[in-house]
């Protein structure tokens, strides 16, 4: 998926599903991360993904919409890819059918944390970008 520089990819989900196969946020298969999706909280506030200090960090948060999230295989696949260094790409749903692809991410770090907002308890996951080949 290649653009010209600063130039967005927009894509429709028949487009995004060809990678990723689920309406889950985190697409995984057989324990290992294929694909993720945010709205950045501005669709589905229960998944407040925000960017770090730079354009090239994101805190994702982990699967389970309601009480608090567990361990499920979702979650376990993002825990999991800390160690792979495998880099999965990310979509950001813009609007019903609009997607941005926004490249490949690796996760480096995963949280189990409370969240006062929410009052729950949620898996926070640091993604950082890979460098565009």
């Amino acid at each position: 998926m290649k653009n010209n520089p600063g130039e967005p990819i927009i894509l429709t989900w028949e487009q995004v599903s060809e990678t990723h196969k689920t309406r889950h946020g985190i697409y995984q298969k057989n324990g290992r991360i294929i694909s993720l999706l945010t709205d950045f909280g501005r669709i589905n506030p229960c998944y407040p993904d925000y960017h770090g200090n730079t354009v090239d960090t994101i805190f994702y948060t982990g699967s389970g919409r309601r009480g608090d999230q567990k361990l499920d295989v979702r979650n376990r696949a993002l825990l999991d890819a800390i160690n792979s260094g495998l880099a999965a790409p990310l979509f950001n749903k813009l609007s019903p059918g609009r997607w941005e692809f926004l490249g490949l991410w690796q996760v480096i770090e995963g949280r189990y944390v409370f969240d006062e907002k929410q009052n729950r308890m949620l898996w926070k996951f640091t993604l950082r970008r890979e460098p565009e080949a």
